[in-house]
């Protein structure tokens, strides 16, 4: 008597569609209108799912926000911990990190404005799940520039009485209203002016 081999089927229909992809559309949806004035049919143009789709695959628009808001924060931090690599002189990798932060605040640029800024700005009171990862990317940036200052500090680069813990906050501060300032569209000379002019009482 012949045995019956079990074939193991396929269970539901594989997704045919890069789910990095649809985030990244859904990020420059939330990031042009806000989380409150983005409606469904613009994530679902957007990301050219269909409801079923979109759902099954991120839940709601609360839970696609979320993951959105992830990858912006991820892609941030990558960047920083580029510009600050160890090997790296500290004081250039802090120039650096600022240079870009002047790009990002001058013209068109700064017109957009932050997604992490105006997230906070609209969500973070009100939404634990936000809150807790703007405070997190907050941390996590600081402690990123604290290490540069203080790796510059052992270099003999720090002007004297600056601490590195208590400059990173000023410098987190100063970037992240910076990224305010931009959506007026500043001049880029005018945001270069003003980084200069603070890293003058930190570096030597």
């Amino acid at each position: 008597m012949s045995r019956q081999t079990s074939l193991q089927l396929p269970r539901g229909r594989p997704r045919s569609f890069d789910e990095d992809e649809a985030v990244a559309r859904a990020m420059d949806v939330f990031w042009s209108r806000g989380y409150h004035a983005t409606a469904l049919p613009d994530l679902l143009r957007a990301t050219k799912l269909s409801r079923g789709s979109l759902y099954a695959a991120f839940g709601d628009k609360h839970s696609l926000f979320l993951r959105a808001l992830d990858r912006y924060i991820a892609d941030a931090l990558a960047r920083m911990d580029v510009e600050f690599e160890s090997r790296q002189e500290p004081v250039d990798g802090l120039r650096t990190c600022l240079a870009g932060y002047v790009d990002r605040t001058s013209g068109a640029n700064g017109r957009r404005g932050c997604l992490l800024v105006a997230t906070a700005m609209e969500l973070a009171g009100q939404d634990a799940d936000v809150g807790r990862r703007v405070a997190s990317f907050f941390k996590a940036m600081e402690a990123r520039i604290a290490d540069a200052l203080s790796r510059a500090k052992a270099a003999g680069r720090l002007a004297d009485g600056v601490e590195p813990a208590s400059a990173a906050r000023i410098l987190v501060c100063f970037v992240e209203g910076l990224r305010v300032v931009g959506k007026t569209a500043p001049a880029r000379a005018t945001s270069q002016a003003a980084v200069d002019a603070l890293l003058d009482r930190f570096i030597r």
